[in-house]
C-alpha cells in the first residue's frame, strides 16, 4: 500500500487495511500464549500415554462414543 492517508485508499485497499488490523487484533488477544515454547519430556510422554489409553478404550467393546449423543 502505498498511499499514506484513508481517504486516498481505494475501496480494495480500505478493505484490506480494516482486514489485516482485526486480524492482528485477534491474534493478540486469543493468540496461544505457550507459543514457540517447549514441551517437556515428560510431559509430552504423559500426553502420548494418556491418548494410548483413550484409543484403547475407543476399541473396547464397552466404549459409547459420547459425542454422538
Amino acid at each position: 500500500m502505498i498511499s499514506s492517508k484513508v481517504a486516498d485508499l481505494t475501496i480494495h485497499e480500505f478493505e484490506g487495511l480494516i482486514k489485516k488490523v482485526v486480524m492482528q487484533a485477534i491474534s493478540e488477544i486469543f493468540g496461544d500464549p505457550d507459543e514457540g515454547l517447549e514441551i517437556h519430556e515428560e510431559l509430552k510422554n504423559r500426553l502420548e500415554h494418556a491418548e494410548a489409553i483413550k484409543d484403547q478404550c475407543r476399541k473396547s467393546r464397552f466404549y459409547v462414543n459420547t459425542e454422538t449423543l
